[in-house]
């Protein structure tokens, strides 16, 4: 929580179009605001230049340098933040010409991340990214680094002063390796633990503020839900809202309970020591057995998006997955305005998570796409097996139950899985 008499720190952002460049350089920097509003900031103005090649010492032109400089001081700049990866040595050129704190678009992003990471993992994952990402850096960082004071930028490990030495920080890293793999292994039994239940698992994965957290909640509510496991999970119209997973139980159609996973939002430009870090909790999504692509149609980048997380997925090696592209936010836009590349979508549904349109022929199409199989069935279960009959009580809809001399009989829809691991009780 930041403090009543928090400051929002003004800032110019800086964008280089370079030849070749995929994502429209407005179109960026628009993404780039949203990001330093999400740290706490607001931006005065923002300054662009076109380059056919980069400068090795100032990134940009020292014309271009010396312009950003005058406009910090017309209009008291803060920090002027670019939406490129720095170098050490740029950034302290920069500095030293400026006079100005200067932060690159994965410095933001990491500072994002360790504001908002709320478990003891997530802080973890981000407090490592941070200092793999400052490791090579030190000579750039130590001038804004000792000065007094926070602010964007200064969140987590940054916070340490000029002793910081690459010895500590590597001693460091591998201390909170060491850490992160042992969440993972405890992590690892867990996730053994709900394969060995059989219930489908499904995974929202997509670009930040797509609405994965709304469908989530609004899902979980979708059919009747008598499990006590309502708890919604944070929804706020922010980048990198939420950046733990969640994970809840909720009903198909046919009755049976599913596990559901939010994940990280993905953005444009993630820093990859960022993707390496969180790579312990994205292969989450590699146990997924169907994933939904939630994608905002309001979102003029909408095609960058898709690129981006459909890279993301590829990198994570699970492509051959069932994926259901959900177009969200149909509230906001009409159909005939939405353009993307058609090559990249195979199943996919229009919906408004957020006025529940069409959920219910999604979760319909997510049940015909899951690869489980389904068939109605009659179960004879003796008395002695309770533990057998709360089970199907506990994860199936049961359509009629009837208790006779020779046992408990419920009749259900059930899956191929438990079809074959429960055989000797079904009544032919």
């Amino acid at each position: 929580m930041r403090e009543e008499n928090f400051r929002e720190e003004k800032t110019i952002i800086v964008g280089v179009e370079l030849q070749n460049q995929e994502i429209d350089i407005e179109n960026s920097l628009d993404e780039l605001e949203e990001l330093v509003k999400a740290a706490g900031g607001t931006v005065e103005t923002r300054i662009t230049q076109k380059k056919d090649t980069i400068n090795p010492a100032l990134f940009i032109g020292k014309g271009k340098a010396e312009e950003i400089k005058k406009y910090c001081e017309e209009l008291d700049i803060d920090t002027v933040v670019f939406d490129h990866e720095l170098s050490g040595a740029q950034t302290r050129n920069l500095e030293e010409l400026i006079g100005k704190k200067i932060l690159d678009r994965t410095n933001l992003i990491l500072d994002i991340f360790a504001e908002r990471a709320t478990s003891r993992e997530g802080k973890l994952q981000v407090k490592l990214a941070q200092l793999k990402y400052r490791l090579p850096r030190l000579v750039g960082f130590r001038d804004y680094l000792s000065r007094e004071g926070g602010g964007i930028g200064t969140r987590g490990p940054g916070e340490q002063k000029l002793e910081t030495d690459r010895r500590h920080i590597l001693k460091e890293v591998n201390n909170i390796e060491k850490q992160i793999k042992e969440i993972e292994e405890n992590r690892k039994i867990q996730r053994q633990q709900r394969l060995d239940s059989n219930l489908p698992i499904i995974a929202l994965v997509g670009y930040t503020n797509a609405g994965k957290s709304t469908l989530l909640n609004k899902l979980i509510r979708l059919y009747e839900n008598d499990e006590g496991d309502l708890k919604d999970v944070f929804v706020k119209d922010m980048l990198f809202a939420t950046l733990d997973t969640s994970l809840r139980k909720a009903k198909l159609p046919n009755g049976q309970n599913y596990l559901i996973t939010d994940t990280v939002g993905f953005v444009s430009k993630l820093p990859t020591n960022l993707i390496e870090a969180f790579k312990g909790t994205l292969e989450e999504v590699k146990y997924a057995d169907l994933l939904l692509h939630v994608v905002d149609v309001s979102n003029k980048d909408l095609d960058i998006q898709i690129k981006t997380t459909i890279e993301i997925l590829k990198s994570l090696d699970v492509l051959d997955k069932p994926i259901i592209t959900v177009f969200n936010k149909m509230d906001k836009t009409d159909i005939s305005d939405i353009f993307y590349e058609d090559k990249l979508i195979g199943d996919k549904i229009f919906i408004s998570a957020q006025k529940e349109e069409n959920l219910l022929k999604l979760m319909e199409l997510v049940e015909e796409k899951l690869p489980f199989k389904y068939k109605k069935a009659i179960l004879k279960i003796p008395y002695d097996k309770h533990n057998i009959l709360n089970y199907f009580m506990e994860n199936y809809n049961i359509t009629n139950l009837e208790h006779r001399e020779d046992g408990t009989y419920v009749e259900l829809t059930i899956n191929e899985i438990d079809i074959e691991k429960y055989k000797e009780f079904i009544d032919n």
